[in-house]
């Protein structure tokens, strides 16, 4: 098998949600739903059509509907196959492919995105892996490749880490890790400086690292001996800075849109766009919309 094959993603899902309180009092952030699907199940189906079959949950307390989001309900399937309804029981059974497999690890404490990235480390072991935060739900362009896709076929072509970016305004540089570098071919830059969430007045460029990333194993020596940074937190962008000291680390400017569910405002962004696209109400949601007076 080829060095440069991404089999795995890491999904860390153990942060509280605190900017959704109080829908996420008891409900995992990553289980809101935008239109008819939460937003884990967007991540896993884009790590899905890039090729990834093994996904891995970093999780913490009260986590547990995601869990059971990705297992056999076999109550609800025999309801739906005892009545006949064919296409909601595909639907169901289609959230967690036969080839697919999900494995699951506690983050004990928040300790950041780093401590997060490594409490997957004896599930991820020796190989390149892929790393994809649910509060982005990324959509590549129309008709067009995934985010994830994207960058696992710039990553078979070099083999060394990837990280996604975008430009972002100055004054949203300081919500970010950024980067900065050199062009290294079509829609790649070799990163020479990496920093997270700069003041603008000191943000080396405004390339913002979105959440997505390909990254090789030696990450995990790097977090193991990274100390705390911005927060108080283990910091997966000073891990990757420590990384660039001895390989090389690349920057991919994807093709495709984000939306920050992490905010209320990309969450209804993301609602909006959706819905009218969405093969079912799109339609029906247009109209409605151009019905409003705003």
């Amino acid at each position: 098998m080829s060095q440069n094959v991404i089999r795995k993603a890491v999904f860390p899902v153990a942060g509280l949600g605190t900017r959704f309180l109080p829908a996420t009092k008891a409900a995992p952030k990553e289980m809101l739903p935008v239109v008819d699907k939460p937003l884990i199940q967007y991540a896993v189906e884009e790590a899905y059509s890039a090729g990834v079959r093994h996904m891995i949950f970093v999780t913490g307390r009260s986590k547990r509907a995601i869990e059971d989001h990705f297992d056999t309900a076999y109550e609800l399937e025999n309801e739906l196959e005892a009545a006949h309804k064919d296409e909601l029981l595909a639907l169901v059974r289609s959230v967690q492919p036969d080839d697919m497999v999900c494995a699951y690890v506690r983050q004990p404490r928040s300790l950041g995105l780093g401590h997060a990235v490594l409490c997957a480390e004896a599930m991820v072991g020796n190989e390149p892996f892929a790393v994809l935060l649910a509060d982005d739900l990324m959509v590549g362009l129309q008709g067009g490749p995934s985010v994830l896709s994207q960058m696992v076929a710039a990553h078979t072509q070099q083999g060394h880490s990837i990280l996604a970016v975008q430009e972002v305004p100055l004054e949203h540089v300081k919500r970010y890790g950024i980067v900065a570098g050199e062009p290294a071919g079509k829609q790649l830059i070799r990163v020479e400086k990496i920093v997270e969430k700069p003041s603008p007045d000191k943000a080396p460029s405004r390339m913002g690292v979105a959440g997505r990333y390909i990254l090789t194993p030696g990450i995990f020596e790097e977090i193991r001996n990274q100390p705390t940074g911005v927060g108080g937190e283990i910091q997966l962008t000073d891990a990757i800075a420590r990384l660039m000291q001895r390989e090389a680390v690349y920057a991919f400017q994807y093709e495709g849109k984000r939306y920050d569910c992490g905010s209320k405002e990309g969450f209804l962004e993301a609602t909006v766009e959706l819905a009218l696209q969405h093969p079912q109400v799109g339609t029906s949601f247009r109209d409605y919309l151009k019905g409003l007076t705003l």
